[in-house]
Formats: C-alpha cells, sequence, structure tokens
C-alpha cells in the first residue's frame, strides 16, 4: 500500500514539478541577480516556501523593508492560505507528528492536489498527504538552487522574470473562471484591484487592495451564496 500511495502521489505532482522548478528557477535567478547567493535561494525556499510571496521578498529584502511592512504585505499576500487552512482541519486532524510541516507545506498547489477527494482504492490518504507536500517543496527548493547557482555563475539579462508569477496567476484566474459559473468572486478581485491601482498607483496598490477584496467578499456574501445556489 505504502508502494501504491508513493507511486500516485508522484504522479499526481507531476505537473507542479514542471511548473515549481520554472518558477522556483526564476525565482532564484531574480535572487541572484540582486547579489545575493544561492544560499539564500534555498534558505528562503525551505523557510518561507511561498511562490509568490517570496518574488515580493526579493524587493524587500533588496529594498530594505522595515520589519513591520514585510509582516503586513506577507500577511495580506498570504492571507488565502487562512480559507486553505480551515478547510483542511478534518483532513488533518489525525496526521499526528506530520501536521505541523502540513499546515507549513499548504501552497495553492499543494492544496488542489490534497483536496482530491477521488483517491484511488489502495491508497493512504494520510500519508498521501505528507509525500505530496514534501515532493512538491523538493521541487521548489531544486528549481530556487538551479536559478540561485546558475545566476550567480552566468550573467544574463533578468529583465522580465519577475513576471513568471504573474504569469501563472492569470493562467490559474483563467481555469478557475472556465470552472465555475459564479463570476462575482472574481470580477470583483478585479474591480477592486483596478480602483485601488488608479487611487494609490503601482507602487502602493496591493495592501489596500487585500484589504478592499475581502471586505467586498464578507458584504457580498449572500448575494454569492444565493448565485451559487442557484446555478
Amino acid at each position: 500500500m505504502k508502494q501504491k500511495t508513493t507511486k500516485y502521489a508522484f504522479l499526481s505532482t507531476l505537473p507542479v514539478m514542471a511548473g515549481y522548478i520554472v518558477l522556483g528557477f526564476g525565482f532564484g535567478i531574480l535572487l541572484a541577480s540582486k547579489g545575493y547567493s544561492f544560499w539564500w535561494a534555498i534558505l528562503m525556499s525551505l523557510t518561507i516556501y511561498a511562490g509568490s510571496m517570496q518574488y515580493v521578498g526579493v524587493d524587500l529584502l533588496a529594498g530594505g523593508a522595515s520589519l513591520i511592512s514585510a509582516a503586513m504585505v506577507t500577511l495580506l499576500v498570504n492571507a488565502r492560505h487562512l480559507f486553505y487552512g480551515i478547510s483542511m482541519i478534518n483532513e488533518y486532524k489525525d496526521t499526528r507528528a506530520a501536521k505541523p510541516y502540513l499546515i507549513f507545506s499548504l501552497t495553492d498547489e499543494t492544496y488542489s492536489l490534497v483536496c482530491n477527494r477521488n483517491l484511488p482504492e489502495g491508497i493512504n490518504r494520510k500519508k498521501y498527504y505528507l509525500i505530496v507536500s514534501l515532493l512538491n517543496q523538493c521541487y521548489w527548493v531544486v528549481g530556487s538552487f538551479l536559478g540561485g547557482f546558475l545566476g550567480n555563475v552566468i550573467t544574463f539579462n533578468t529583465a522580465g522574470i519577475d513576471f513568471s508569477m504573474t504569469a501563472l496567476f492569470v493562467v490559474v484566474f483563467i481555469e478557475q473562471w472556465e470552472q465555475t459559473k459564479e463570476h462575482i468572486p472574481a470580477l470583483l478581485g478585479l474591480i477592486c484591484s483596478l480602483i485601488c491601482l488608479l487611487i494609490f498607483g503601482p507602487d502602493n496598490f496591493l495592501i489596500p487592495s487585500m484589504i478592499c477584496i475581502p471586505t467586498g467578499l464578507f458584504l457580498l456574501k449572500s448575494v454569492i451564496e444565493k448565485g451559487g445556489q442557484s446555478k
């Protein structure tokens, strides 16, 4: 059963491996372009392990941001993980010693895999959670190492690399749009972001938009729920 679980978990993570190695590679190169050793890329991927936040963290490190600013941005950028965690409380309840790591390693892509309710017969669900989480982080660490190492050895133009995470989120947004008929949350996110961008500018719109979006979702909760039930 253990071998079957490991094989199934590995095959399930292959799409994530393809994305994480490339995105981790981009993060490592971007960090190297700011003058940091590849050890920083490995350390951040082992201890922070938050793709979009690590990209943001490069500019925070290079720009000498204060601890308060870094903490606020981190909280707002990763606020969605609060909802991930809440939905996995029962699933992770009996995972014992692995539970802290499972909570730490719950990224967007890992969440999409561990939420699979239709695992084949003979798959140990708890071990599947752990193996998927470990493999996905390994992919990200390997990509970060390769990018950080080659970025320090080979000199080339890194313009546009920091857009790779944005491109990933655009793809995820399109997929989610196509998979659901309820588009109010997506439209609300776009509208709030555009308004905050116009009001606060490209350098300061992130925090206001991250405050406006959950506020709008809360105010429109009943409308969204009714729309989802009627479709």
